[in-house]
């Protein structure tokens, strides 16, 4: 029995922070963060966007979109909101950082956050289809599906993605169109080496802003999921610092 990623709720002290995980994962993206926060004592919450985690990729296209994910990342502030803590930064990972961008720019309140290898700014190269088309693939090859109910499930993925991720591109764009309405102090995350979006996303996102307003890295020869690869205790690291700055 493989078991299915809960979201990840750690409460230590009163400065907490959230962590939203990319298209096509999970709070488990977030595990390695999340415990390294917690034990600094941060409050760490990481929810799982709907149609997320289920053991089927299709309900990520059946259940979840846009609109629903930025409600999950409403729900998650309000989460915390509700039990008393005031003091909130936000974060996410690839799509994750699509969501806490759009936070930041409709919740004055929140103290800061940003992005990890996040295409806000879209632009160049996306591998985002054929990665998830494999993950499918992936997911269903453990369950042992007969050829013809694989191909089948395959087909319908590849018939309605292209719709989901061209709602995320409009998601995106127009986040990206108000960055100007974000105020607080915000942290990008970009590896050079990433293969999912281009490597200058992050650089795009950064020139976008004042430069007196962001904390930019960029880790020589890591990937995109820079939360789990080679370069995941600098990023912790470098998100420490940040988060000291701003608490």
């Amino acid at each position: 029995m493989i078991r299915k990623p809960t979201p990840l709720f750690f409460e230590q002290g009163p400065r907490a922070v959230i962590l939203l995980h990319a298209y096509s994962g999970s709070s488990n993206d977030m595990r390695l963060l999340a415990r390294r926060l917690e034990s600094e004592h941060y409050t760490v919450l990481a929810p799982i966007f709907a149609g997320h985690a289920t053991g089927d990729p299709a309900d990520i296209l059946r259940e979840g979109s846009p609109q629903r994910w930025w409600q999950d990342t409403q729900d998650a502030i309000a989460f915390l909101r509700q039990r008393g803590y005031q003091q909130i930064a936000i974060f996410g990972l690839s799509l994750g950082g699509l969501f806490a961008t759009r936070a930041l720019q409709m919740d004055a309140t929140l103290l800061g956050g940003g992005t990890i290898a996040s295409p806000v700014i879209f632009k160049g190269q996306t591998n985002v289809p054929s990665a998830f088309i494999e993950m499918a693939r992936a997911a269903y090859a453990a369950q042992h599906l007969s050829a013809e109910e694989l191909a089948q499930r395959l087909a319908w993925l590849q018939a309605h993605l292209d719709a989901q991720l061209t709602a995320i591109q409009a998601f995106a764009d127009t986040t990206a169109t108000h960055l100007d309405r974000i105020k607080q102090p915000v942290f990008i995350a970009q590896g050079d080496a990433d293969q999912m979006i281009d490597p200058r996303s992050g650089k795009w996102l950064a020139d976008a802003y004042p430069t007196n307003q962001i904390d930019f890295h960029e880790y020589a020869g890591a990937g995109h999921v820079l939360t789990v690869n080679a370069a995941h205790h600098a990023l912790e690291t470098d998100i420490l610092t940040f988060l000291h700055t701003i608490f």
